[in-house]
């Protein structure tokens, strides 16, 4: 049987619903958007109507009227009182909301009951065309790269696979062959994710930059590394703004994320040195790994792996549970995370061999008096059972 994500009853329960919005499916590349609908059109009792944008010239922003206009004409042809109308990769076309707000709009007056599901992979540019042309006309769905528990009920990964080798369900037959694997990630993964979903979508002035940045921090992902320290390590670096700028464009693209330090003042967050935080730890594995069979017996290594993938897990609950995430240090005290939503807070301690003895929860929780504080590994909650569960039960 076919594993269906759980977003996939979300679609198929939108699509039953009265048409009110157009159904936005978002998600980074190879996490199973276009498969979660395959799967829901083949269950569905409606007419359907799948296109494909991306092999469309992206100046013909016409394709979607035709599109659209050809799904309306076979609607009156078979006499259906609704139908649906996917399009997938629907960011590659240029002007492609306001479009879509046009024809949406048409058929809203014109009381055609044709419902709508967008699909793509580039966050950074679906978010731009929803919040100019489509406010208030669309919803969106979130798929996020697969956790532990999903890799374990589809494939039967375990945890210390899951850890080292990531979420990619693509990439895992190639897990017994690290070098095929390293670069099954690197080129079908990585740079198709770069250079289309990034660099054709961002003002990027210099993209050789950017991809060294990248690389640079998927190999520091869970580790605290100043911008100023960065400039260091890249040629052509520019200037400290610059790299802020193209880290915060990763961070839309689902790739990597600069964590802020948790403070009582918004100023003081963003002044802080930036943790660096992988979204799959697939993406340190294939900068930094040395092969699992020689990281895994490493205690230090394995635990900075360990901390990684629990930032990664956490990356995902943050963004489906309208949460933010953090890191909070005070000279040798540290809280690996820390989960903030409606200023509830929830601390969490990775404790995996990678460091010793360390004060910073009891110092954190006397400080800032979370709502919940929690250790994960060594003498707390296991790895496996913290990764299983809904996290968001530890707070209100």
């Amino acid at each position: 049987m076919e594993y269906k994500r759980k977003q996939y009853d979300v679609v198929m329960e939108r699509i039953k619903e009265p048409r009110l919005h157009i159904q936005v499916l978002m998600g980074p590349r190879q996490v199973g958007k276009s498969t979660l609908m395959d799967q829901v059109l083949s269950e569905i009792d409606m007419p359907y109507y799948l296109y494909n944008a991306d092999g469309v010239d992206p100046n013909d922003s016409d394709w979607i009227s035709r599109t659209w206009q050809a799904v309306r004409n076979a609607m009156l042809l078979s006499q259906s009182k609704e139908a649906l109308l996917v399009i997938d990769e629907i960011q590659k076309i240029e002007n492609w909301s306001e479009i879509v707000k046009r024809e949406w709009d048409l058929d809203t007056r014109n009381k055609l009951n044709l419902k709508v599901v967008l699909l793509g992979s580039s966050r950074l540019m679906l978010r731009k065309g929803l919040t100019e042309s489509l406010a208030g006309r669309f919803e969106i769905i979130r798929m996020g790269h697969w956790s532990y528990k999903e890799m374990h009920e589809a494939f039967g990964t375990t945890i210390d696979e899951w850890i080292y080798y990531g979420g990619y369900p693509g990439a895992q037959r190639y897990t017994t062959n690290f070098t095929r694997w390293r670069n099954y990630i690197k080129d079908s993964l990585v740079a198709p994710s770069i250079e289309k979903d990034v660099i054709m979508t961002a003002n990027i002035y210099k993209p050789a930059l950017l991809k060294q940045l990248f690389e640079l921090g998927c190999s520091y992902s869970s580790e605290l590394l100043s911008l100023t320290k960065i400039l260091g390590q890249l040629q052509d670096a520019g200037n400290v703004t610059t790299l802020a700028t193209y880290l915060s464009i990763l961070d839309e693209c689902n790739l990597l994320v600069g964590l802020y330090k948790y403070a009582n003042d918004e100023a003081r967050k963003r002044q802080s040195i930036p943790k660096l935080q992988v979204y799959n730890n697939a993406l340190l594995t294939a900068y930094r790994g040395n092969g699992y069979e020689k990281d895994r017996i490493d205690p230090q290594v394995w635990g900075r792996w360990v901390e990684s993938a629990i930032g990664a897990y956490l990356l995902d609950v943050a963004i489906e549970n309208d949460c933010n995430l953090y890191y909070w240090r005070d000279k040798n005290d540290e809280v690996d995370y820390i989960l903030e939503r409606r200023c509830a807070v929830l601390a969490i301690e990775v404790k995996s061999g990678r460091r010793g003895m360390n004060s910073g929860l009891p110092k954190f929780n006397e400080r800032y008096k979370p709502y919940n504080s929690i250790v994960v590994g060594t003498n707390g909650i296991s790895l496996e059972d913290f990764l299983s569960s809904d996290i968001m039960r530890l707070m209100p």
